[in-house]
């Protein structure tokens, strides 16, 4: 599998290996791998037909399905570069990001949410096509002279072509667009899958959007590398997802902390959740005691066999990960060692992490000087986050760089004392970010998602954390803002 270096020839392998064996299965509708291939040819003819030229952007607004699975494989294979873009754009957004792209085509799926796409696209104006995910799913067979363009561009392809732009959060500003060549995503998903375990028995249920990194590379890319079927989940509902993972016998299920915590925060009474052997969750800082959860048997935990952490960024997809044989400490404290391919340091006066390696992307979209902001002469990566490696390179994230605060002269990072936090009862979530304060510079405000009241927060902090590190004001709110990769929007909670 090493000489698989780009998305349409993994595709060919996989359809080749795999065969009859289901890749997608989505309500009652299954499509093998076999068919998954003639499908993405199919589609990759028909922008080839709309005038798709090698090299040029399509972009994908849309929520996760098998169609949209097709739709992104077919951009690669008829030569062009994928956008995808967050479900829940507006069509101001996803416009500025087909203008700063230059994309030929951006694909739909009209109606979702109640909203009308094609027609919102259309009145704020934009030179790409737009193609009805519908159409899609109906196009009968292809012109052969469209298809055999469609495949000869395909094998055109080299691994150092780019192969997607995927935007930052812009959680911190306007987003920039990440840059990964087809051996990057193909070798991180590669990476992930092999840590993980993947088996093509595997029942593979992909709650993280497709249009984010952890949908697209670590779930219809890894797909592709192992064989694992694979159930999309367009809007989650935390319901009727434990009843597909018990009717379905899911066995994998990765995702944001907030997945999680929605199981456990539910009534799991008559759902069997025991066919999950394998589940890796990260977010920069995840609590400690979600992970001894989700380890724990049923009916106070989840009782999943395999439980491991990892850290990754929109700019290189996955950086660290636990091992299947890590112990229960290194797993709930740390978020594992550099994958194969990646190395990671902490620069000695800031503390902040660097990261460099094969994923890093190529760099951010026509912006060359946010490229070498973010990557040094070095090819160092600067995260923005605060970590510490222990003596055998497992990482922990201590805060965001710009999260920290000053309280009378000491450092505090909002990090730790969430993870205090987190251990009351009555505390399902927590943020804590510094606030103005006339005689100390800044204090913390908790904001606290449960039924725990504000005494009790604050005299829970008292107990285990050191005065200025306390809280001096807490306010309930019914959820945390977080972005779908599960981050909360700190900046939102300071406002």
């Amino acid at each position: 599998m090493l000489g698989l270096e780009t998305l349409p020839v993994l595709l060919r392998d996989a359809a080749e290996r795999f065969g009859d064996h289901p890749a997608y299965v989505e309500g009652s509708s299954a499509l093998s791998y076999a068919d998954l291939l003639v499908r993405v040819e199919t589609v990759a003819a028909s922008y080839v037909a709309r005038g798709l030229e090698p090299g040029r952007a399509v972009a994908v607004w849309a929520p996760n399905s098998t169609t949209w699975a097709v739709a992104a494989l077919a951009v690669t294979y008829a030569g062009g570069v994928l956008v995808p873009l967050n479900s829940r754009y507006t069509a101001h957004e996803v416009a500025d990001v087909l203008d700063r792209t230059d994309a030929a085509l951006v694909v739909v799926a009209d109606g979702f949410l109640g909203r009308s796409q094609v027609a919102d696209l259309h009145e704020v104006g934009t030179t790409a096509q737009v193609v009805d995910l519908a159409e899609i799913e109906t196009l009968d067979e292809p012109d052969q002279d469209h298809l055999a363009e469609a495949r000869r561009r395909a094998d055109a392809l080299g691994a150092d072509d780019v192969a997607d732009v995927l935007f930052t959060s812009g959680t911190t500003g306007r987003s920039k667009g990440a840059m990964s060549a087809h051996r990057q995503t193909i070798g991180v998903a590669r990476a992930w899958a092999g840590l993980g375990g993947v088996r093509s028995d595997d029942r593979y249920l992909v709650v993280n959007p497709f249009f984010h990194s952890f949908g697209y590379k670590i779930g219809i890319v890894v797909g592709l590398l192992t064989g694992a079927t694979l159930y999309p989940v367009a809007t989650f509902d935390v319901r009727g997802t434990m009843e597909l993972v018990e009717s379905e016998r899911i066995t994998v299920l990765p995702g944001a902390p907030t997945i999680y915590q929605s199981f456990l925060a539910a009534d799991r009474s008559g759902v069997d959740l025991g066919s999950l052997r394998l589940a890796v969750t990260g977010a920069a800082v995840v609590p400690v005691v979600l992970i001894e959860r989700m380890r724990a048997a049923a009916p106070e935990g989840l009782g999943i066999d395999q439980v491991v952490t990892a850290f990754g960024m929109t700019e290189a997809v996955v950086v660290t990960m636990c091992r299947e044989d890590d112990s229960a400490e290194t797993v709930a404290t740390t978020c594992g060692r550099a994958i194969p391919g990646m190395e990671v340091r902490i620069d000695d006066e800031s503390g902040e992490l660097l990261v460099r390696g094969e994923h890093v992307m190529l760099g951010y979209l026509d912006d060359p000087e946010a490229t070498a902001a973010a990557i040094d002469p070095a090819g160092w990566l600067h995260t923005g986050d605060i970590g510490t490696l222990d003596d055998a390179g497992n990482l922990r994230i201590t805060d965001r760089l710009k999260d920290m605060y000053i309280s009378g002269g000491f450092n505090v990072y909002p990090a730790e004392v969430e993870q205090v936090l987190m251990r009351l009862d009555g505390v399902d979530d927590v943020a804590v970010v510094g606030v103005p304060d006339e005689r100390l510079g800044e204090v913390g405000k908790a904001y606290v998602v449960g039924t725990a009241d504000a005494d009790a927060v604050l005299a829970h902090a008292k107990e285990r954390l050191a005065n200025f590190k306390v809280p001096r004001l807490v306010a309930h709110v019914d959820a945390l803002p977080r972005n779908l990769s599960g981050k909360v929007l700190k900046n939102d909670l300071r406002k």
